[in-house]
């Protein structure tokens, strides 16, 4: 019988599985919904392909989907962000999943085509490479998929753009905009994560350095959060006047990437954009620079431009690279220029994965229910699911808050009222 995945050591399954056992302890939203899902079987007959990074979080979504009757078919999202020990406790718990660290990119497009032999009704992913692996090489394979869930930013960006231009072939919920989503997960979860993975890479101090960061979004303003907590003077770069403006009103200083690079000791981009960080900007860097990325793709560093006036490299830490640039000044490149906080610590913390877990189980139910009545467009999730998410992570915390009464529900719709 043919095996119906591919991981690094299936051997690492109960080590994997001690960190899924962590993982759950810390996902009360997900639990709950698991437990009522287990029951009612919504899924039943959905069989769902998922592209999305294979963490011990990833893993409890994944076991919540067929618990509550899905079959699930698996690949990571990204080449350094799988954890081997949870793809194989998913792996030795009859999980079809196709996922190892260190993928190549064409293991990397094998895996997902790997996930999509079951022809799938329903998808979810991260960053859209299964969406448009569908598009651009299976689309008759469309034709059988109800619906699918988008996780984050850049995903969101070029299915809407897809849309927008008649190309898209099934609906999809942004579980990104979702606001018990784009508002922890991006904020909280990619600051905290991002800042273990330097600092895991590095164990550099980060009180009183310069800390570039490029994007003051939703995940560039947790990663100046972050850092400004922990004593680093914080400079921003941006493109949006808004955005620079938020980050002015923060306190942070905010200018052009080409003054910053010459005064920045630590960088991170965070834009979703190609050539944030080009050959002109290590140029004038300052001897010892570090430099890493936590959007999405690797092209917000132009790593060719690196190469391009550097003598050397070597890799001096686990994650970390030594450039010796022409001129004796030495760059250090985190994680190859993937996202630093899944490629060299472990993503986003499992309580604030929690919610916007639930939140893609609650869009796959969502979709296989009313996706048949859905229009090839690109959909937010209903406020109402999103509020239920929200509800139940206070609940679980031990918060309780205040509700209208009937008067205040009334004044709401009174127009006549006023001074």
């Amino acid at each position: 019988m043919k095996e119906n995945y591919k991981v690094s050591n299936l051997d690492l399954a109960q080590q994997g599985r001690m960190k899924l056992n962590w993982a759950e302890a810390r996902m009360p939203v997900l639990m709950h919904l698991r437990e009522e899902f287990s029951k009612t079987k919504p899924l039943t007959g959905q069989r769902i392909a998922g592209c999305l990074h294979v963490t011990k979080e990833t893993g409890v979504l994944v076991e919540t989907l067929r618990a509550a009757g899905a079959e699930v078919s698996w690949s990571g999202c990204n080449p350094l962000s799988t954890q081997d020990d949870v793809a194989a406790a998913l792996a030795a718990n009859g999980i079809s999943i196709y996922a190892w660290h260190g993928m190549s990119v064409q293991e990397f497009y094998w895996a997902i085509e790997r996930t999509l032999d079951f022809k799938p009704t329903l998808t979810l992913d991260d960053g859209a490479d299964l969406i448009f692996t569908i598009h651009n090489r299976f689309p008759q394979l469309a034709e059988n998929v109800i619906g699918g869930t988008e996780e984050t930013t850049t995903g969101v960006h070029r299915i809407r753009a897809m849309a927008a231009d008649g190309k898209l072939l099934y609906p999809i919920f942004a579980v990104n905009d979702a606001e018990t989503k784009w508002d922890f997960d991006n904020v909280y979860g990619t600051g905290q994560s991002s800042l273990d993975g330097i600092l895991r890479a590095t164990s550099v101090l980060i009180a009183g350095k310069n800390f570039v960061v490029a994007g003051f979004g939703h995940c560039g303003k947790g990663c100046a959060m972050r850092a400004k907590g922990m004593g680093a003077n914080v400079i921003c770069t941006e493109i949006k006047p808004t955005a620079a403006l938020k980050a002015t009103l923060e306190g942070f200083r905010v200018m052009k990437m080409d003054e910053a690079a010459s005064i920045g000791d630590i960088f991170i981009t965070a834009t979703g954009m190609k050539d944030v960080l080009v050959g002109r900007h290590f140029e004038v860097m300052k001897d010892g620079a570090i430099v890493c990325n936590t959007g999405h793709y690797d092209c917000e560093i132009r790593i060719p431009d690196l190469e391009k006036i550097s003598k050397s490299c070597i890799e001096i830490r686990p994650n970390c690279q030594e450039y010796t640039l022409q001129n004796g000044n030495r760059i250090y490149l985190l994680a190859k220029g993937r996202l630093v906080n899944l490629a060299a610590a472990e993503g986003h913390p499992s309580e604030v994965m929690d919610m916007s877990f639930a939140n893609q189980l609650m869009a796959l139910v969502e979709m296989a229910t009313r996706g048949k009545s859905l229009q090839r467009t690109v959909y937010e999730l209903p406020q109402e699911l999103d509020q239920r998410i929200a509800r139940i992570k206070l609940e679980t915390i031990g918060i309780s808050i205040d509700a209208l009464t009937d008067d205040q529900i009334a004044y709401i719709t009174d127009y006549s009222s006023g001074t």
